[in-house]
């Protein structure tokens, strides 16, 4: 994840909950992409390295294990870089430009300089990511298999060169469909405004789902209303286990028999309660910073010591050796 700003709930259904269910079946690798976040907001890194430790705070909080997992900063591990520039040299600049999040992100960022080489060249970037240590399966969410089919050809290409000396990964695709922001947009994002974020205090939380979007075309709660594509339901199923209240809720709704402010009301006491633990672990985090900043300095060190061996045999293929 990139530091880019506090963690929010898209997060923890689309990548996080994820996540903790695959720490007892793979061993993983989770990191801190700190260049990355430097190809769109190089501009200003005040808070980067604040929002590195609040964000593996929230990982640790969500149930992410660093005991089970390796946890590391991007950064730490130079080696990244190193296996980056090898993979530019084979890969040509239309590969890049092709990119689905390349033009979008460049419509959508207007306010940011993403003219950069690193802009373009951050798909490299994360194939490095993933070749270093030899990863089978990658988790993603179904917007970013194309990053992942690029690194797919990438690692090929290079391996046509110079032998198979990179895995090819494949993708492991989320369970759950990317949560929709409160406004109604198909995207949560914090540029957006339209987020609850792990760290919001349970009185923010409330405030923040009864600004939710729900059905414009319903001006009555005796009015029946649609749930499909209904922000506020997509959020019930996501988070409230109560699955016979969510069921009448839906089924009221429908009908035009309860009111919005109910289906918010219980919506924002689920949440609440899904997030309060996560919030509770957060904290006690946070009020040690040295435990998070030594997690991820061992965990770095345990991912250079492999990140070496990768970079030992390609080296080796490259034929890169002067002693």
């Amino acid at each position: 994840m990139r530091p880019t700003g506090r963690l929010h709930i898209g997060h923890l259904v689309g990548a996080l909950g994820n996540w903790v269910a695959l720490q007892d079946r793979y061993d993983c690798f989770y990191f801190v992409a700190d260049w990355h976040a430097l190809t769109s907001d190089f501009a200003d890194t005040a808070q980067l390295t604040s929002y590195t430790y609040e964000n593996v705070a929230d990982w640790i909080g969500a149930g992410l294990d660093p005991e089970k997992s390796t946890f590391f900063v991007q950064s730490l591990v130079p080696e990244h870089a190193e296996l980056y520039v090898l993979l530019s040299m084979v890969v040509p600049v239309p590969w890049l430009e092709r990119v689905p999040t390349y033009k979008e992100q460049q419509e959508n960022l207007k306010d940011k300089d993403l003219s950069s080489i690193g802009f373009l060249g951050y798909p490299l970037l994360q194939t490095a990511d993933v070749a270093m240590y030899d990863a089978r399966v990658v988790p993603v969410g179904a917007d970013q298999v194309a990053h992942l089919e690029l690194a797919r050809e990438v690692v090929r290409r290079f391996n046509n060169f110079f032998g198979p000396v990179l895995v090819e990964p494949e993708p492991k695709l989320t369970s759950f469909e990317r949560l929709p922001g409160l406004d109604g947009d198909k995207k949560m994002s914090k540029s957006l405004g339209n987020t609850i974020d792990l760290a919001d205090d349970p009185d923010t939380v409330v405030k923040r789902v009864r600004q939710m979007y729900t059905d414009p075309k319903r001006v009555r709660a005796d009015i029946p209303g649609t749930v499909e594509g209904n922000p506020v339901f997509i959020y019930h199923d996501a988070f409230n286990p109560d699955t016979a209240e969510v069921d009448d809720l839906k089924a009221r709704y429908r009908a035009g028999k309860v009111g919005d402010v109910e289906v918010k009301t219980k919506l924002a006491k689920a949440l609440n309660d899904y997030l309060d633990p996560i919030r509770s672990r957060r904290a006690a985090l946070l009020a040690k910073p040295g435990v998070v900043k030594e997690i991820l300095h061992e965990g770095s060190k345990k991912a250079r010591v492999i990140a070496a061996q990768t970079l030992d045999r390609v080296r080796d293929a490259v034929k890169l050796r002067y002693a």
